[in-house]
């Protein structure tokens, strides 16, 4: 078996609790690791070739310390990353998004929902995108199970993996 060419070879990069990255049509994969609660966000041009990904913490900016970066939260994160995304080549009109998480991790129906930080999470990102003019064009969201996504460039394709459920595209 040969090596691959350098120009085979995926830079894996981690997109972590509140950060976000954008890449331009390099073997690369963008993934967010152990998402709960949190949830990632993955944009995609196919056109200009440019992804980007954010990994979403929290719902509401009104939740932390203004220091705080801006890809933990939901209110934040989305232009963050659409300015990213068009600072880099996107076209707002052609990107495709994709999210993955907002799980409710933890089992106490006795709280309610007010505590279900997934569910609030995953709220709070789909109304960023709407309000960012956006439209989701693949989601995994809720449940009771984390999972990984990750954002395959060139290419765009988007998958999420989960313990004992395996992987699937969205």
């Amino acid at each position: 078996m040969s090596n691959p060419e350098p120009s085979d070879r995926v830079e894996v990069l981690p997109v972590g609790l509140g950060e976000f990255r954008v890449a331009r049509n390099s073997p690369a994969m963008l993934v967010c690791y152990g998402l709960g609660s949190c949830v990632g966000v993955a944009a995609w041009d196919p056109v200009a070739g440019v992804g980007g990904m954010a990994h979403v913490v929290l719902p509401d900016s009104a939740l932390g310390h203004h220091l705080e970066p801006p890809g933990k939260f939901a209110d934040t994160a989305v232009p963050r990353l659409l300015r990213e995304m068009l600072a880099a080549g996107a076209l707002q009109s052609r990107l495709l998004i994709k999210l993955g998480g907002g799980a409710r991790m933890l089992l106490r129906s006795d709280r309610g929902d007010r505590l279900d930080i997934g569910q609030r999470n995953a709220e709070a990102v789909l109304r960023a995108v709407e309000a960012a003019g956006l439209r989701v064009a693949g989601q995994d969201l809720g449940g009771n199970h984390g999972r990984t996504m990750q954002l395959h460039l060139p290419g765009g394709r988007v998958t999420v993996s989960t313990i004992g459920r395996g992987e699937k595209e969205l």
